[in-house]
């Protein structure tokens, strides 16, 4: 359970330098050098992003043709005006403070660390450990609430495209600037569970029993979750998941964690990512959870798993025989209930569901290029030939659940350069993205021609991608 949460610029690649530059002592005499509304800009921040821009830059081999202070300038620029408009227009700042508040501990627990005592921290940094958080609060909030902004501005609420303008973004496109799409995969599958399903899910609800008597006889929970937890996001942090409403999570999981009480560990909780028991550490607000947990999943014998793979490798030889069609054998025996009414078709609509909310069936894909393609099922697509059949084996579905699978080639598409017949999504995306970035455009200038800004005559309008902004 990577993720439990359903859910174009280089100031968006760049916000997040500005993290690890309070990590860093100021060693230079700080002044100001812009102005903005009611912010100022100070050299030595201007310094530190322009370290962090030149170092990304060094890592991706290119070369910036602005002076690094300059574009570090124009950044932060950027970003002050943002976050003064997400205060003013009360953008998400109130429901980014749980984000902020991990944020903060997690930066000022690095800068512990490799200051090596917070004393040491203290010293190096000519403040008491109070201060250096604040401090950090205040960068941390101004870069979320800047990112926070520049979202509304071109969310799909303001921004949205039409068939029309994709027809047209596409014909006015020069054929040379159009995408290659890469080759591409459509394949279907049929997925078999152990008939033990039942007895591995109870031995599961047993060891997780075990784990929470434990718990209540004095373990630490967060102990347990390191050496017993599968969920690769939060199993090293000792189950813990940052506080958030409990809608962010599937039901089940919800229902358990508003039950609780802080130091209140739930009974077992089974979700579509496998069983759970829960700890609620604190409510941080009203309707915000701040928990961990331990997630379990159904473990199989080798022999167990080793039926569904003797029962799908007969299931195929019969489809190769022409007894039965692949789409009549997926809706008669997968156990996938997300492709089994439509042939055994993948799609991406259950994924893009989960991290994003969207069930717009527009949006659904049935094309894949082979990085998107789990790792156990592309190695074995990549040695197939069209309408040919997969030997089965032992994979796993999008939660890490090991099953049996067979899958079937459906049709490999070419690399090539995009089109609307065969790429409409894709060219869709592209021109939402344009038209995202000419509406923040609109917006930006329209922003800066409302707001106070002074810029230190040390720098120069020629450097700037954005005039407006010397006034």
């Amino acid at each position: 359970m990577t993720r439990m949460i359903r859910k174009i610029s280089i100031l968006t690649a760049v916000l997040g330098v500005a993290f690890s530059a309070a990590a860093q002592q100021q060693s230079v005499v700080d002044k100001v050098v812009a102005v903005v509304g009611g912010l100022p800009v100070l050299y030595s921040e201007m310094a530190e992003q322009a370290e962090a821009l030149t170092r990304q830059y060094r890592e991706q081999n290119y070369t910036s043709p602005r002076p690094a202070m300059s574009e570090a300038l124009e950044i932060l620029l950027e970003q002050k005006l943002l976050y003064q408009r997400a205060q003013i227009d009360s953008i998400g700042l109130e429901a980014l403070a749980p984000q902020i508040a991990s944020a903060v501990d997690s930066n000022v627990d690095n800068m512990v660390a490799a200051a090596g005592s917070i004393r040491a921290l203290e010293s190096e940094q000519h403040k008491p450990l109070y201060t250096i958080k604040d401090d950090m609060r205040a960068q941390i909030e101004e870069v979320y609430g800047a990112q926070e902004m520049r979202r509304w501005v071109v969310s799909s609420d303001r921004v949205k495209v039409t068939p029309g303008e994709v027809d047209r973004f596409f014909r006015r496109t020069d054929p040379d600037s159009l995408p290659i799409i890469p080759e591409q995969y459509v394949y279907a599958q049929i997925t078999r569970l152990p008939s033990s399903i039942e007895l591995a899910k109870q031995r599961t609800r047993e060891s997780l029993l075990e784990l929470r008597q434990r718990i209540i006889d004095g373990e630490r929970f967060d102990r347990l979750a390191v050496m017993y937890s599968v969920d690769p996001g939060s199993a090293l942090r000792g189950g813990e998941i940052d506080p958030q409403p409990k809608e962010g999570w599937v039901e089940p999981f919800a229902e358990a964690v508003a039950k609780l009480q802080p130091g209140q560990t739930s009974g077992v909780v089974e979700s579509e990512f496998g069983f759970h028991i829960i700890q609620l550490i604190d409510k941080p607000a009203d309707n915000l959870y701040h928990v961990r947990h331990i997630l379990m999943k159904p473990a199989y014998s080798d022999e167990e798993l080793r039926e569904t793979t003797v029962f799908l490798d007969s299931l195929a030889g019969v489809i190769r025989r022409d007894e039965i069609a692949f789409a009549d054998a997926a809706l008669k025996h997968s156990d996938d209930k997300a492709t089994k009414m439509n042939g055994g078709l993948v799609s991406n609509q259950q994924m893009l569901f989960r991290y994003t909310g969207d069930s717009d069936p527009r949006s659904t894909r049935t094309k894949f290029v082979r990085d998107a393609i789990d790792q156990y099922d592309a190695t074995r697509l990549v040695q197939l030939r069209e309408s040919e059949i997969t030997t089965a084996f032992v994979g796993q579905d999008m939660n890490m659940n090991q099953m049996g699978k067979i899958l079937k080639l459906v049709q490999v598409i070419p690399a090539h350069k995009a089109n609307l017949a065969e790429d409409w999504l894709e060219l869709e995306q592209m021109t939402l993205q344009r038209k995202q970035e000419a509406e923040y455009n609109r917006w930006l200038d329209e922003k800066i021609d409302e707001m106070y800004v002074r810029i230190d005559p040390m720098f120069s309008p020629d450097d700037f991608i954005n005039k407006r902004w010397f006034k």
